[in-house]
């Protein structure tokens, strides 16, 4: 896992946007594909400052309706279990297997100057991710996941 510090709560459905700054547009054209081999449809896999860290190996996941978080990242953000909500709902995990959450926390996640709330559900299940990023955040933000370029 890798996380590094810099800067903090509660709850509901949509991530809430924190803090507006001068927008930042992140763009492709056809000529940034020159030179690049387009064998594969892969997960979009980025880094994400989450409450004042930089966390690699986040996956960005259109098909998710909830943003979740594992338990290394939870135990490296020094989060205690009494900081989590409850949180009723089952998930699905990547075998098709129920998963029952440990809770819901909201943490700031920074995307250029943007800083939204985003309410992360806490899974114990295997993943080769820290985290997943899913509609409502990138609804948030107005962003759309592409991964062709």
């Amino acid at each position: 896992m890798s996380v590094s510090r810099y800067s903090a709560e509660e709850s509901s459905s949509m991530p809430k946007r924190v803090k507006m700054g001068v927008p930042l547009v992140l763009s492709f054209s056809d000529e940034d594909k020159l030179g690049t081999i387009q064998l594969h449809d892969d997960a979009l896999v980025v880094t994400l400052r989450i409450c004042g860290y930089d966390v690699k190996m986040v996956m960005i996941d259109q098909g998710s309706r909830v943003e979740i978080m594992y338990p290394n990242l939870y135990k490296g953000l020094n989060l205690k279990l009494e900081n989590l909500i409850a949180y009723s709902s089952l998930l699905v995990g990547f075998e098709g297997k129920m998963v029952i959450p440990k809770g819901q926390i909201r943490l700031p996640v920074q995307t250029g100057l943007d800083v939204v709330e985003v309410d992360f559900i806490v899974a114990d299940a295997f993943s080769p991710y820290l985290a997943i990023m899913g509609r409502p955040w990138l609804h948030t933000l107005g962003a759309i996941s592409f991964t062709l370029h």
